[in-house]
């Protein structure tokens, strides 16, 4: 039996009103568009430190601020093969959420006798990014609206109808207008909305108040010793007692890590500021971010100049492991997503969008992050976010300090924390396996949410993932 169509399909807009809406949009960032970005020195020498940290993105940044604060006088450096946030912490949606599993359903499979201990920490995390942005007058735009996720088919519908904040389609259309909307749930709490560029920004002008020493256009090209390691650039080097590995999508210094993601592209589109007029036309007064409830997802929220950005859906992976520039620009996810815009707000037709852009996604196959340490206790590391690590990026810092501090605490205990998720295969094998596994779910997407035996094969090995 031939698949159902989807509502973006039944109700896909002309071809000329995606032409139009991209014509003039920007293959560029719009978040590192929209700030100053201070350039900061190489390394050029030998330097001493207590804590070496490899990545400028969030997780090294959050560990840079979280050493220093658990003891003001160690000497922590950071090393940025590019510039501070300019990977997948700056060009990320800006959804900070408080899961630490992506989502409960996920967590419960796999960690079920811990999930609730799990989801109070990640809510706690949440807290504590909030009380650091209020602390340190972080300009981020940050806000708290929750996330709605609505259902645009009807199978959808009863997947949300036991949560505590079910709306019907008239209430769901009444927070946000839209004739996709057939339902809805809103958690007002477990999520906010950032800035992402600013908050990576921001992250590093605290991390340099607090004395953390950051250098930029620094690749590292080794991390050698043992017990005490030196990270190896090509113009100098860090001798550490401790380093802690925040290199998420990009290969591993650490062998053993070299099979445990796959970089998995996600395409974005920002539009032009609305008009008053475009603003009444589609209510979202409470500025939620929305997600909707298909395998191959959508997720969009406003900024706080309200624009409307606009992402998901395609997952390209490329084979070989590559993380490419040339990637980033692919027309044919860009034209899929303007016409998905218009389908969800057709009332904003004639709106453009002003920049296009994509980024990759550390992907493991627990689909949230993964922890470990190496050279005695001396190295830790955490990668794997798979698309959910604004707020988790925080969490993780904190799991690499206590490891390579040789502490036991609450965080190292956690059965999530001490297990290795399953590698991906090595070539052809992981191209074919996740292809494979992505036209699977784009079919179950076209036949009412209905997995198919590859699907439910990979649901009862714990390999499963629906959204």
């Amino acid at each position: 039996m031939s698949p159902h169509t989807t509502v973006f399909e039944r109700r896909a807009p002309s071809p000329q009103t995606i032409a139009s809406a991209l014509a003039s949009a920007r293959h560029a960032v719009f978040w590192l568009d929209d700030i100053e970005r201070p350039t900061r020195p190489r390394l050029e020498a030998t330097v001493d430190a207590d804590l070496a940290i490899v990545g400028g993105g969030y997780t090294g940044l959050w560990a840079a601020v979280r050493a220093k604060e658990r003891n003001p006088d160690q000497h922590v450096v950071v090393l940025e093969a590019s510039r501070i946030g300019w990977a997948a912490s700056g060009r990320n949606g800006g959804f900070c959420e408080a899961s630490l599993t992506h989502g409960r359903e996920n967590g419960e499979k796999r960690w079920p006798g811990e999930i609730d201990l799990i989801d109070e920490m990640g809510r706690r995390n949440l807290d504590e990014i909030e009380q650091a942005v209020d602390r340190y007058g972080m300009d981020v735009d940050f806000e708290r609206p929750g996330v709605l996720s609505v259902a645009v088919e009807p199978h959808q519908v009863d997947w949300l109808r036991g949560s505590a904040e079910f709306l019907d389609a008239d209430a769901v259309r009444a927070e946000v207008s839209s004739p996709t909307f057939l339902a809805g749930a809103w958690d007002r709490d477990s999520s906010a909305l950032v800035h992402p560029a600013k908050l990576a920004m921001e992250l590093a002008r605290v991390a340099t108040d607090l004395g953390v020493e950051i250098f930029e256009g620094s690749p590292v090209r080794a991390l050698e010793g043992g017990a005490s390691p030196e990270v190896v650039t090509a113009d100098g080097r860090v001798r550490a007692t401790k380093a802690v590995l925040a290199t998420n999508v990009f290969p591993s210094l650490l062998k053993r890590n070299r099979l445990m993601t796959v970089p998995v592209y996600d395409y974005v589109l920002m539009t032009d500021p609305l008009s008053a007029d475009q603003q009444d036309a589609i209510g979202w007064k409470n500025r939620q971010g929305l997600s909707d409830l298909a395998n191959q997802f959508h997720y969009y929220r406003r900024t706080a100049d309200d624009r409307i950005l606009f992402g998901g859906y395609d997952a390209i992976y490329h084979y070989g492991r590559r993380v490419r520039s040339r990637y980033e620009d692919r027309i044919a996810s860009h034209e899929r997503l303007a016409s998905h815009f218009f389908t969800t707000f057709p009332q904003l037709e004639g709106l453009t969008f002003s920049h296009r852009w994509a980024g990759a996604i550390d992907t493991s196959t627990q689909f949230c992050a993964f922890f470990g340490k190496a050279r005695g206790g001396s190295v830790a590391y955490a990668s794997g976010f798979t698309g959910l690590g604004v707020a988790a990026s925080r969490f993780a810092a904190d799991v690499m300090l206590d490891l390579v501090a040789g502490e036991m605490t609450e965080r190292t205990e956690l059965e999530m924390v001490r297990r290795r998720p399953l590698p991906f295969p090595p070539e052809p094998a992981a191209a074919i396996g996740i292809n494979a596994t992505r036209w699977a779910l784009n079919r179950a997407d076209h036949d009412r949410g209905r997995r198919n035996l590859l699907l439910r094969s990979l649901d009862a090995l714990g390999l499963g993932f629906d959204s």
